[in-house]
């Protein structure tokens, strides 16, 4: 028996089945640019500036970021006063530790947002272009019409990417990671110019260092560099596995590049793949991180449920047209606008789900999960926009209402229960008013507003309809958060509270000790309260001992307790188990008071 092979068969089951969009010329005209522009600025300076740096991992990184800066500090190893920072990364510490230096003028913590800024702008930017070649490659084509007037490609391909855009900042779990100093950050940044350099490769040669294969190797050795070098390795292994399978059966009579550049291109994916392996493999990044939900059924039962929850509301909206993408585009599953954000999502969600960082790794699903999302519009029916823009407009206004009642109360007292609400969950705070803030957020509610009226009056045949007002609501809703609740949420988020109680307990000028304090407290110490820490041992000898309260039973271990005198608890307003000892060094020739030795709790 003999079995033949036909390529062009073969490319024909593969690789050109029959497209499911369909959209005349009418549907695919651009979003304006300066409405695009205005909501990427509306959404990503809001929570970098105007803020100190929040707990946990905010104000931890930031701390290493300060101590690279010290003429001792060991690049290669960052540490916190001699701790580990719980994430293997170095790009991100050295981003911040850079823009320390280079800008001494600057508020530390405000210098090392600015490199961030640039990483969130820019994992919005190479979403834009990796959906635009997505959207170019013949598969992803709308039927053409008997008669004429389907999209152009070009003129398809950027309503595309602006609806993957809108997609990617209505997402619910983009806001507050995205605007921390953190790795999570930088992996998002550095995934998204990955994403961009597999899908733009079909329109530039691999050797064309200017192009995709610049922001390829910057992405994946970014990417390893961020803590994450096991994603990189997969996510360059089902590039090359995605270029091969389009190199072998693409259609090289629609295809830009020849069979030949192809092959340069699964070259150059392998190649820097291994080498980023070797890198990391050199830098001694490689970790065991699997970490499988509960022991016990009881608990892995718990712990898949917490999982489910995080998948449904962080990657809102757009896992459910992702989903509706598999099943309209599912005889298209191999083609490279499906496979390759497939790839890509289902790394992210797979590190989500088998490691403890799971809403820090679920973020790196959320541009290739806008593209999936993007290429569900074209075969959304009209009831089905409809239904979105409902509900969108419904949670949204009712969250920005919310937002704007709770301010009102806060500064005037009225409605009485949420001023008592803020006052039980923030004891202590006092609300201050700032007129920046307030106008910025009434000119963000008079925008919405506009934009309601603006998406269902001159707009309603444009693809990326139905994206508007999620777009529109979700900037809306972190803009007033940003704004009108800022200096609540400092207070509750922020260590500076805690921090200059201990201070004004201690002497300036004094060193102090620190014994089971976490790095997110070390950093704030140092920050907040210009402390200068040293870890507790037998040769240190500073008058002060700052004691993390759950610590307190391991304590004996550490120091001899009859040379320290209790003083303080000092409590976080917000938090009643985050608590600090604080204690002052006497002669062991005149020990504490019996009444004295020993913490009240």
């Amino acid at each position: 028996m003999s079995f033949s092979f036909s390529p062009l068969h073969d490319h024909q089951s593969v690789l050109n089945k029959p497209s499911p969009a369909i959209i005349a010329q009418s549907a695919v005209r651009r979003l304006p640019r300066l409405v695009l522009l205005l909501f990427c600025a509306a959404y990503i300076l809001p929570g970098f500036l105007g803020r100190g740096p929040w707990k946990n991992e905010d104000i931890a990184a930031f701390g290493v970021m300060r101590e690279l800066t010290s003429a001792a500090a060991n690049w290669l190893q960052p540490q916190l006063l001699g701790q580990v920072t719980g994430f293997d990364a170095l790009a991100p510490y050295w981003l911040g530790a850079i823009a320390i230096k280079l800008l001494p003028f600057l508020d530390p913590a405000f210098a090392v947002r600015i490199p961030f800024i640039v990483l969130l702008a820019l994992t919005l930017l190479a979403t834009w272009y990796a959906i635009y070649y997505l959207a170019r490659s013949p598969q992803a084509q709308p039927v053409a019409f008997a008669f004429g007037g389907e999209a152009a490609p070009v003129d398809y391909a950027r309503a595309m990417a602006d609806a993957g855009l809108l997609a990617l900042i209505a997402s619910l779990g983009l806001a507050q990671f995205s605007h921390e100093t953190t790795p999570a950050l930088a992996q998002l940044g550095f995934t998204a110019l990955t994403f961009y350099a597999m899908a733009a490769s079909p329109y530039r040669h691999a050797t064309n260092i200017q192009g995709p294969a610049l922001g390829l190797l910057i992405g994946l050795v970014g990417l390893a560099l961020s803590g994450a070098p096991t994603l990189s390795l997969l996510l360059g292994a089902g590039g090359t596995l995605v270029e091969w399978i389009h190199m072998r059966w693409g259609n090289n009579e629609t295809d830009t590049i020849s069979r030949k550049q192809s092959w340069h291109w699964v070259l150059l994916i392998a190649g820097i793949t291994l080498g980023v392996s070797v890198l990391a493999y050199g830098l001694d990044l490689w970790r065991w991180r699997i970490h499988l939900p509960g022991a016990d059924d009881q608990s892995a039962w718990n712990d898949w449920q917490s999982l489910g929850r995080l998948l449904l509301w962080f990657t809102w909206p757009t896992w459910p047209l992702a989903l509706w993408t598999l099943w309209r585009w599912r005889r298209q599953l191999a083609s490279r606008h499906v496979a390759l954000p497939l790839w890509f999502a289902g790394m992210a969600v797979t590190a989500a789900l088998t490691t403890t960082a799971s809403d820090r790794s679920l973020l790196l699903s959320l541009p290739p999960l806008a593209a999936l999302a993007a290429f569900a519009l074209p075969t959304l029916q009209r009831s089905v926009a409809s239904l979105i823009d409902w509900f969108t407009l419904l949670f949204f206004t009712g969250c920005a209402i919310i937002i704007w009642v709770v301010w009102i109360a806060m500064q005037t007292g009225v409605p009485q229960q949420p001023a008592a609400n803020v006052a039980k969950l923030a004891p202590g705070f006092e609300p201050s008013f700032s007129w920046f803030a307030f106008l910025a957020a009434v000119a963000a509610t008079l925008a919405w507003t506009w934009l309601v009226k603006w998406r269902t009056g001159a707009q309603r045949a444009a693809i990326w309809k139905s994206l508007v007002l999620p777009a529109g609501g979700a900037t809306l809703c972190w803009l007033l958060l940003m704004t009108l609740w800022l200096p609540l949420l400092d207070y509750a988020r922020s260590l500076a509270p805690l921090s200059r109680q201990v201070a004004s307990l201690v002497d300036k000028n004094a060193c102090v000790e620190i014994f089971g304090v976490g790095s997110a407290q070390v950093a704030a110490l140092q920050y907040h309260g210009r402390l200068e820490l040293r870890q507790a041992k037998a040769q240190t000898s500073c008058p002060y001992l700052i004691v993390d309260v759950n610590a307190q039973s391991a304590l004996s271990k550490a120091v001899n307790l009859p040379d320290w005198a209790f003083q303080a608890t000092v409590r976080k307003p917000t938090d009643k188990t985050e608590n600090m000892l604080v204690f002052k060094r006497v002669s062991i020739d005149s020990p504490a008071s019996p009444a004295s030795d020993q913490p009240r709790q």
